[in-house]
């Protein structure tokens, strides 16, 4: 897999991990509280995908390997960061509205 292939992987993982804990936020402010879990679980795996590319990459530069600091690879790092923040955000919103939620109160 060559560099920018490999920058892809960062992308397109952390942007599908971003969309679903999006979608997580939709689900919870419906009440489907089960399905916005699922969807912060897939949104985690997508998270490790991106990871372990990041990973990589940073242990190849530790052992000597250039890497060049593109603007591809800022980019994949902006949207890795960006849906590890929104994922987060996302748990906070689920607890929020399942703790307002009347009809889940006993």
């Amino acid at each position: 897999m060559d560099y920018q292939e490999t920058i892809m992987g960062i992308i397109v993982n952390g942007g599908n991990a971003r969309s679903k804990s999006m979608e997580a936020i939709s689900e919870a402010k419906e009440g489907n509280y089960d399905q916005a879990r699922k969807k912060i679980d897939e949104a985690a795996q997508d998270l490790a995908k991106a990871h372990r590319v990041q990973t990589d990459l940073i242990q190849g530069e530790a052992r000597g390997e250039n890497t060049d600091v593109t603007l591809l690879m800022v980019h994949a790092q902006d949207h890795l960061m960006n849906a590890m923040t929104v994922k987060d955000m996302a748990n906070e919103f689920i607890a929020l509205y399942e703790k307002n939620d009347t009809s889940c109160k006993k």
